[in-house]
């Protein structure tokens, strides 16, 4: 057998097999080949394995300061200690007497081999030192051919490696079966599912691994749980981001907004730190989503363009009651664009929405498909009861449950790696670039399509221009709450028209002193809202301050006696309440030092 230190090897048998190793680019390896493939094309029984190295690795055992070159060099080392020898040149030969049992029988280098040929087979090489470089270069360029090649083959063998945070959340329950039905990543794609979550969830966690692994899906090569910090995302390709659960008590909007930052800092440092370089993140749910995409991007800067969000679970909602009012499918509606905030002010554009295989006088082909607001002649109720409608199911969330956050992910993941329908425009939360106009650094839902394992933004869709109020609107509530967040601003300040800011004072100014007075103020709220302002739905911002705990005063006298900061949130939710279509509901009085939410 020979080795030659950082060159191929090779093992050549005959009676015994003969292995000779070396560098792949030493030009003694070069020629030591030759020979021996010639003395194996002449002679019945003489049979020759070749192993190859590279340069730098064969040479490791001159590098003592990195452990990656001492393992190369201990391979060399465990070799010659194996058999007790001692050999540094490449190349190394040897032989093996494999029908009679026992050790390696080391021959030596590149002079050995010579004189071991003249002298049992009367063969030698004259082959030139110009020639000698030229197949040694021949042979680092296969070896390092060869080197990619497995690599790639290591990547069909290795799973996909997918991480899930905030297991315990119901959308996750709900996503597991959709990833191993094989329909996101295809059939011939084996994933690996990795659970993350606290420790107090590990208890469930444990049983929901049982159950998926009862699943006995074919793509599904293992799940495991993780509760350690500090293993987070190790060599994750897809990082699903959920809604977290939190015990830690908010009193303000404005803590609610901040209480995101530490675990987005803390996603976003082990994603860059243990991540696969190519991961992708998907960040889903139904609160603050593009706040925390955001935050992800500004905390793992080397992975930004690979972090987006969902939005196609406030798309399948508007589809939803859109084929409820034309008594068709949603799967037949195509084309909704979702501007803006997803899980706050966004805007719901139907001016690109067609409907296919609608049932009426004109019929078509499959393909064949109709614009949807001819189809709807009722405008008041686009502009009234469908925007009211949607407002409370994306302000609540109350129908935006495991289910459907789940297939959203799930559809997105697919339209990610496989392309999204050709000709069909998919919106999603990315991170802005000027493009319609919209401010530079905020996340915000667009139109889009999904190819070549990548999203390009729409920009060239004619009749797509949002006007300046609606756009101010919606951007100005995401730059608030980057900057609150962040601790750039204090307070979070809604926008306001100008037109709600007057009758905003004027409702104010009236005295509330019995019910019937309350009736009135509540009556009012219905006029704070100009129908070209009802599109935009309601913020996060409104949702939580619905979500906190209130006590309310049989007869309130006046807003007075309340303290500047309980004044300061009623005012802000009356502020959300002005911009909302829903019914308003009379003025809450709100006192936060008693009753603290947990979300």
């Amino acid at each position: 057998m020979t080795r030659g230190i950082g060159d191929t090897t090779e093992l050549i048998r005959a009676m015994f097999d003969r292995v000779s190793q070396g560098r792949a680019d030493c030009p003694y390896y070069a020629k030591t080949e030759l020979l021996a493939d010639y003395l194996q094309k002449n002679l019945p029984d003489f049979r020759i394995h070749k192993i190859t190295q590279r340069p730098e690795v064969w040479e490791a055992e001159l590098i003592y300061d990195f452990t990656w070159n001492i393992i190369q060099q201990d391979w060399l080392k465990d070799v010659c200690e194996k058999n007790k020898w001692s050999h540094k040149n490449s190349p190394i030969i040897w032989r093996e007497l494999l029908d009679r049992g026992g050790k390696g029988l080391l021959l030596g280098g590149y002079n050995e081999f010579l004189e071991h040929a003249q002298l049992y087979y009367d063969v030698t090489s004259s082959m030139t030192t110009e020639l000698m470089m030229v197949i040694a270069q021949e042979n680092l360029g296969a070896h390092i051919q060869k080197e990619q090649e497995e690599e790639g083959l290591k990547t069909c063998i290795n799973p996909l490696q997918v991480w899930i945070t905030s297991a315990s959340a119901p959308a996750c329950y709900n996503l597991i079966p959709i990833l191993t039905s094989g329909e996101v990543f295809g059939m011939h794609t084996e994933i690996s599912i990795t659970l993350f979550d606290n420790k107090q969830a590990e208890e469930y966690l444990k049983s929901l691994v049982m159950e998926t692994q009862d699943l006995a899906s074919p793509v599904l090569r293992s799940v495991s749980i993780c509760t350690k910090v500090e293993e987070a995302f190790c060599q994750a390709h897809v990082i699903v981001v959920l809604d977290d659960s939190t015990d830690k008590e908010v009193f303000t909007l404005e803590d609610c907004l901040r209480s995101r930052v530490p675990l987005c800092r803390l996603y976003g440092y082990l994603i860059e730190k243990n991540a696969h370089e190519s991961v992708r993140v998907i960040v889903g749910g139904k609160t603050f989503v593009n706040l925390k995409t955001v935050l992800l991007m500004r905390y793992a800067p080397r992975i930004a363009h690979n972090i987006i969000a969902v939005a196609l679970g406030v798309e399948g909602e508007a589809k939803a009651i859109l084929a409820r009012k034309l008594k068709t499918t949603p799967s037949y509606i195509k084309d909704v664009i979702i501007w803006g905030n997803i899980s706050g002010n966004n805007y719901v554009d139907l001016r690109k929405t067609r409907v296919y295989r609608y049932e009426s006088a004109i019929w078509g082909p499959l393909h064949y498909s109709r614009p949807l607001l001819n189809l709807i002649f009722d405008s008041e109720w686009i502009k009234r009861e469908f925007v009211a409608t949607l407002k409370n199911l994306t302000a609540t969330g109350r129908q935006f449950g495991g289910i459907l956050a789940a297939h959203s992910i799930a559809t997105t993941l697919k339209y990610w790696y496989h392309g999204s329908p050709p000709g069909e425009i998919v919106s999603l939360g990315i991170l802005s670039e000027g493009q319609f106009g919209i401010p530079k650094g905020i996340v915000f839902s667009m139109p889009v399509k999904f190819e070549n394992g990548t999203w390009v933004v729409l920009t060239d869709l004619k009749d797509t221009e949002i006007s300046e109020q609606i756009m101010t609107r919606m951007t100005s509530d995401l730059i608030q709450e980057k900057l609150v967040a962040l601790g750039d601003k204090i307070h979070f300040q809604p926008y306001q028209s100008e037109t709600e800011l007057r009758k905003k004072d004027k409702r104010i100014s009236l005295p509330i002193t019995d019910d019937s007075q309350k009736e009135q103020v509540s009556d009012e709220h219905k006029d704070l809202v100009p129908h070209e302002e009802k599109n935009p739905v309601m913020s996060d911002a409104a949702y939580f301050l619905n979500q906190i705990p209130q006590t309310t005063f049989e007869k309130p006298q006046s807003l007075e006696f309340l303290n500047d900061r309980v004044c300061s949130v009623a005012q802000a939710e009356v502020q959300w309440y002005s911009h909302s279509s829903l019914q308003p509901q009379p003025p809450r009085l709100v006192i936060l030092s008693t009753q603290p939410l947990r979300l």
